[in-house]
């Protein structure tokens, strides 16, 4: 018998990508551990760990889309992945979502 994997999706139910993402978790007969990243948001090193376990750099994981982006002006090339960070965890809408976590891999 194959065991099921635990997987875990930070997710935003106004999000139609993240909604998408959940349906095919859960088409796969997989109940996930779903944490709504704009009520508990991850910790430092958890988001860091997803980036890099996904292959991202910050920049790449920031939602541009989005007004603390153009308010912050964090377009600007002279901010720190360090300072981007902070500005996630500070503004947890800046997470371009989802990330799934699995024993595989993150996506």
């Amino acid at each position: 018998m194959t065991a099921i994997p635990k997987v875990k999706i930070y997710h935003n139910p106004e999000c139609g990508t993240s909604r998408n993402t959940l349906a095919l978790i859960r088409n796969a007969n997989i109940e996930p551990e779903v944490i709504e990243y704009l009520v508990t948001p991850p910790s430092k090193n958890e988001l860091i760990q997803m980036i890099v376990n996904a292959g991202l750099t910050v920049r790449e994981a920031i939602r541009k889309n989005v007004v603390p982006y153009s308010e912050l002006e964090l377009e600007r090339d002279d901010w720190t992945d360090e300072q981007l960070l902070d500005f996630m965890l500070q503004y947890p809408i800046l997470i371009n979502r989802p990330f799934v976590v699995t024993e595989l891999g993150t996506r």
